[in-house]
């Protein structure tokens, strides 16, 4: 009979589900969600430090992994990344861009003088996570330790304390007569969770409920709010001080939710309302996992109240969000829940436990995909490795990727200890996971920009060909922007590139600039000939907004003194007598291929009779160019190759070292003899909105202008480009140099941020120890091609030689 009867709710059930899914509704919730998630690709970014600690001298290091948001996947859209480090008030005090090639890529920063003790933020970011907010960004604290200046205790450290409790019913709202969940999160001035006794009471002061955290200042209690009634939270901290904080307004109208585990397999999502209809009222409910594996259901209010179930496998895994709209699609309630990964990438590490001074490391690593359900399998992972001396310095560790990428990455405000909810993993982290997720509730998107006929195009593009220099074109004389004004941007490159770009109805202009590495000096104009009354303004491309993620207070330790000083010798003498090793780009051929391609026509002067003026060699050798002087001033020709016995009646574009120049006559009037070569390219050349009657290119032999001046009117500024590339300096004691009496004193022993495992999972890293012995810390951070991600830590220790 049980039988029987199971098996009638279960085609109940599916009968009810088909219905709900030949609804046009919810067939127009999945199809608009559907082309904004087309439209809106996630990407996200993971960067491994180094270590946690640093003194101004050294090095970060880090590799930054650049995903799919939805599938964890390395994501090969952007080229280029943002790196910068902030103080607590969101100073920027270091910045750089660094390239991205198939989702990877790595650099490093010198840390200066300037920077004073304390805490950091470390946050990275790509061109197009610009569109979805700072909060999106990867986030990161570090120390860095001044030991040249006195330290002056952290701001935060001598404030008072305070607390901020914030309160979270179940599914957004407190609604009159409904009981409702209520979650709480309680943090100090330092962003961390606390831990106090606290009540409910009510208008009268009467007390209503009691209630305390369980882990990290989160928990819960459960509330009927009473018609008219006004609420406070009322807290007594450690100290045995009281503190009051107002619970959110109570509505005379609206929704619940209210999610439970149904079973091992379902989950149970009660909607309950308190509203007012003649008609029965519908409700709609939508699943998603990072905007993929998306559900959509429809229920009718019965007696105020609509039962959704989800099967648990058809939800992805990470963190879902599952919203409650009504008819209009206007959400009406939202709610988290998690499902924890299925699969983690094992990454196992052989090594010795202790060492001696400049003794040769041996690491074997293994990396292999392991699940629950299926034995484990071996992927091509790409792995990052930081191996570090740890003292006794205390700093806080650097969120796994996993932790942040399954956990962290996905809510908008902090989180304290995410690692905890991966470890130990049994009913009790998996009752506080979801007390986590009922304290967050955020989407990067806002609902009326996916339910929309015509979507609103991104501010921001990828940078997928290469990094975008934008400005703005105003007027000199009342700072108005110009639009529909060429501008042109070069600098003194070898091979010559030129950009281009026409300002729009705002006067913005943005030139996609490629392999564009290292301090350049650039030059940005208009056509001088035409207009000479308007100046190119070039904006950062760095990030003005900042998430608001607290960073705790730098407590300096009395006990760390002999540490820092024996750091700071270290750190000086690393600094004089281990030269960093720069991997830069391959020196380039000086007849390198122009943007323009191969010329028509090329003339090296030195291989011809030199002539004392620019005009008798024009005229004498260079046969593609026709020299005329109209009214006083000279002007070139070219004639069409593609159309014979054709001239063009506009000059060219006349470059020199790649900088165009608009005045012909100062062309003539250079010394020939600091002219390498003449290129000439005689047919019609199309650039982004402009065309060219042809090119003419001039190149001295340093491919610095030999002295020629330009235009007072062409602005003229450094940019940096994307960092030229370092490597890893790690000296090698394994050709008879371990007597060597140039000092070794590394802290950060080896780092090696692109290992790739073998197709069985294996791969083999050596190196050797410095003269600095202690305890070392060996840090692993890797993900596997299919974003099953994974991290191993180890240690060992170095001593003495007895040599």
């Amino acid at each position: 009979m049980k039988r029987t009867l199971f098996y009638c709710c279960m085609l109940l059930c599916a009968a009810l589900s088909a219905y709900a899914q030949d609804d046009a509704m919810v067939k127009s919730i999945q199809q608009r969600f559907g082309i904004y998630t087309e439209r809106a690709l996630q990407e996200k970014m993971y960067v491994h430090l180094d270590r946690p600690l640093y003194l101004i001298g050294e090095t970060i290091w880090f590799k930054a992994y650049n995903l799919n948001a939805a599938s964890h996947q390395f994501l090969d859209v952007s080229k280029v990344a943002y790196l910068e480090v902030l103080d607590a008030e969101n100073n920027v005090l270091i910045q750089t861009k660094f390239a991205l090639a198939d989702g990877k890529g790595n650099g490093s920063l010198l840390i200066p003088s300037t920077i004073a003790s304390g805490n950091y933020k470390v946050r990275c970011y790509t061109n197009w996570m610009k569109n979805y907010g700072p909060e999106y960004f990867f986030e990161s604290s570090i120390s860095i330790v001044n030991p040249f200046v006195r330290f002056d205790p952290d701001r935060l450290a001598k404030e008072a304390e305070k607390y901020d409790v914030q309160f979270f019913p179940e599914g957004g709202y407190l609604v009159k007569g409904i009981e409702s969940k209520v979650g709480f999160r309680a943090i100090g001035k330092d962003g961390n969770g606390v831990n106090f006794t606290g009540e409910i009471v009510n208008s009268q002061n009467e007390s209503i409920a009691k209630f305390q955290p369980e882990k990290n200042g989160i928990g819960f209690f459960a509330l009927k709010p009473e018609p008219g009634a006004t609420y406070n939270a009322v807290i007594k901290d450690s100290k045995g001080q009281s503190y009051t904080f107002p619970l959110p307004k109570t509505e005379e109208q609206g929704y619940v939710m209210q999610l439970k585990d149904s079973t091992s397999s379902l989950l149970k999502i009660t909607v309950t309302a308190a509203v007012v209809s003649d008609e029965p009222v519908p409700v709609y409910l939508m699943s998603h996992t990072r905007q993929h594996n998306v559900l959509a259901d429809k229920k009718y209010l019965k007696n105020n109240k609509a039962v959704f179930t989800l099967e648990k496998s058809q939800l992805g895994e990470g963190i879902s969000h599952i919203t409650i709209f009504n008819e209009k699609l206007k959400p009406l309630c939202e709610r988290l829940y998690f499902k924890r990964p299925s699969k983690q990438l094992a990454i196992e590490a052989t090594i010795k436990n202790a060492f001696v001074t400049r003794e040769k490391v041996n690491m074997d690593i293994s990396a292999a995909v392991a699940s629950a359900a299926v034995a484990s399998a071996s992927e091509m992972s790409n792995l990052s490795v930081a191996i570090y001396l740890t003292d006794s310095i205390v700093t806080q560790s650097q969120t796994d990727i996993t932790s942040h990428l399954w956990l962290s990455s996905d809510l908008k405000g902090s989180v304290e200890s995410p690692e905890y909810y991966f470890a130990n993993v049994n009913a009790d982290t998996d009752r506080q996971l979801d007390n986590l997720m009922l304290t967050h509730g955020w989407r990067r998107f806002k609902w009326e920009n996916v339910f929309v006929s015509q979507a609103a195009p991104f501010e921001f593009l990828p940078e997928f060909d290469g990094h975008f220099i934008q400005g703005k074109v105003v007027n000199k004389s009342d700072g108005a922007p110009a639009k529909g004004i060429d501008t042109y941007l070069a600098a003194l490159d070898v091979p010559a590139r030129l950009y281009v770009s026409q300002s729009d109805q705002k006067g913005n202009v943005m030139y996609e600039v490629r392999k564009f590495n290292g301090p350049k000096e650039i030059t940005l104009q208009t056509n001088l000939n035409v207009d000479s009354t308007y100046r190119i303004e070039i904006a950062s491309p760095f990030v003005k907004q900042f998430a608001t993620r607290p960073v705790a207070p730098f407590v300096f330790s009395k006990t760390w003194e002999n540490q820092l000083l024996n750091r700071t010798i270290n750190m000086q003498t690393a600094n004089v007598f281990l030269p960093p090793v720069l991997t830069e780009r391959k020196a380039t051929l000086a007849d390198s291929v122009a943007f323009f391609g191969v010329p028509d026509e090329k003339y090296f002067l030195d291989d011809f009779t030199r002539f004392p003026t620019m005009e008798e060699v024009l005229r004498e050798y260079v046969r593609g160019v026709l020299v005329r002087k109209r009214q006083k001033e000279f002007h070139f020709r070219l004639v069409d190759k593609l159309l014979p016995n054709t001239f063009y009646t506009t000059d060219p574009l006349i470059l020199l070292d790649g900088i165009p120049v608009f005045n012909t006559d100062k062309i003539m009037e250079m010394d020939p003899l600091k002219v390498k070569k003449v290129e000439v390219l005689s047919s019609r050349y199309f650039l982004g909105p402009m065309t060219f009657t042809g090119i003419v290119s001039f190149s001295t032999y340093r491919n610095d202008l030999a002295g020629y001046e330009l235009d007072p009117k062409v602005t003229v500024m450094p940019y940096e480009g994307l960092q030229v590339q370092r490597e890893f300096y790690s000296p090698r004691y394994d050709k008879g140099n371990a007597e060597s009496r140039i000092p070794d004193f590394r802290n950060l022993l080896h780092w090696a941020p692109n290992i790739t495992t073998d197709a069985s999972g294996k791969a083999n890293l050596d190196f050797y120890t410095s003269d600095q012995t202690g305890h070392y810390q060996v840090v692993i951070q890797g993900i596997t091609p299919s974003g099953v991600s994974g991290s191993r830590t180890l240690s060992f220790n170095v001593g003495k030689s007895s040599l």
